[in-house]
Parts: C-alpha cells; structure tokens; sequence
C-alpha cells in the first residue's frame, strides 16, 4: 500500500484469475463508464516515456482488472488517477504505476504460487491473479481482509487465497513460494519471509525507514540471497502483530 511514488474497453476479462463477466449480478457495475479511462492509465502512465511498463501480460492485466471496484465509492473519480487513494484505516492503495512497476519487477509466470504480504483493498493481489497459479495473500487490519476477500470473490478472483493475520511471519503451510510480494515498509526484510521463498524465487519488497524507503528486489539462488535496490518509494510501515517480538 504505497503513500507516495518518489521519481517519476473490456466486458469479459477471463485470463486465468478473476473472471468478470456482463450479466454477472452486480460484479462489474457500469464498467463501460471505466474502460476507456483504464485504457488511458496504461498508455500515459504505463507506457509513457520515463515510466517504460514494456511486459505485455502485466499491461493486458492493469487494463483489465477494475480499480475502481478497490477504492471507496467516495473516491471512484479519481480510482485511474497517477496517485495512490485512501481505503480508509489509515490505509492506501498504491498508484497505478508502481502497481505495475513492481508485478513487472516480480516477472510473474503462469505457474507460479505467490505470497503477497499486505492486501489492502485487494488491487494488487487481483492484477496477480490473472498472471500466476495462485496468489496467498495477508492482511493485518481484520476490515480490510474482510472486505479484499469479499471483494475478490465477487469479482470471481477464485486463485486468490485472503488471510487475516502478520504478513511477516508469512504462510508457511503454504511455502514455498516462487515469488512473495510486499506492499508495507519492514526496516528489513523479514527472515520468515526469505525462508519461505524458494531457491530460485524472487522479492520485491520496500525496505527502510518512512522517509529512507528503497524498493528492493531479491532473487534467490542456491541459497544465498542477492539483492538490489530499484526505486525509492514511501511506503506505510509494515504493522506486527503485538504479541510479536
């Protein structure tokens, strides 16, 4: 759920994850009133000169997942804006761009299981759904886990698995994972984290203090961790559980 980016028309979407579909109840209301502006986002966000989103599954994504189905009501006119939005708790959802910024950083592939770690509105872990196997995702404020995973299921995300619970200590039932995701700020990347990424999986996770963030990618291989920073950010702080240590 990013705070700030330091730097710089579709009725059936059915690519693997979430499926909406016209006549669907009220899945995608008066989604027509949306496409042309999600169209926009990808070409003058996305493609833009200095922004340069290149992967083509990652775009195709990003066009057709529904962002204003994510923000509160209050704030739908704004949901394709080049800013991240409140969802209240003081919680965000991230601007579009590094949306795609870091899902193209993660190389998502079809078969792929991957960790996210702070839901939020459940954005992030819908553009993932339609690009990989599964999608894990933990949220640490009860509400919006509750309505993200809501959400997710009328949109019929059905590859995507929502737990309210500490994203630091990860899901390792479900380990290990090809990649793991990170929308909050820890003041370092947590060991449960790395443990349950398998050898070979990426990271991309932004590290630091509120106003020294780095977003940082992390690939592992033959056990040793290798690591590099590519975007200063400003995330919200990661949130613990208070009986962690």
């Amino acid at each position: 759920m990013v705070w700030l980016w330091m730097g710089l028309g579709i009725g059936i979407l059915l690519l693997g994850g979430c499926s909406l579909a016209p006549g669907g109840g009220d899945a995608v209301p008066a989604d027509s009133e949306y496409a042309a502006q999600r169209q926009r986002m990808v070409a003058d966000q996305l493609e833009a000169p200095g922004r340069d989103i290149r992967n083509p599954r990652v775009l195709k994504a990003m066009a057709a997942v529904p962002r204003h189905e994510f923000v509160p009501e209050t704030e739908r006119h704004d949901a394709y804006g080049d800013f991240p939005l409140p969802i209240g708790h003081q919680q965000t959802i991230s601007q579009p761009y590094i949306v795609a910024f870091m899902t193209e950083q993660l190389d998502p592939q079809p078969k792929d299981r991957v960790l996210e770690v702070g839901t939020g509105s459940g954005y992030q872990a819908a553009v993932l759904s339609p690009l990989v196997a599964e999608v894990y995702t933990i949220e640490i404020v009860e509400p919006l886990a509750r309505q993200a995973e809501a959400t997710l299921q009328r949109l019929r995300c059905t590859n995507v698995h929502v737990r309210f619970g500490d994203g630091y200590q990860g899901w390792p039932e479900r380990a290990p994972f090809d990649a793991v995701i990170v929308t909050c700020a820890p003041d370092h990347v947590p060991q449960p984290l790395i443990d349950q990424l398998r050898d070979g999986g990426r990271m991309i996770i932004p590290v630091g203090p509120l106003h020294e963030q780095s977003l940082v990618r992390l690939e592992k291989r033959g056990g040793t961790i290798h690591q590099q920073a590519v975007l200063p950010v400003r995330f919200v702080p990661m949130t613990r559980a208070r009986h962690a240590p």
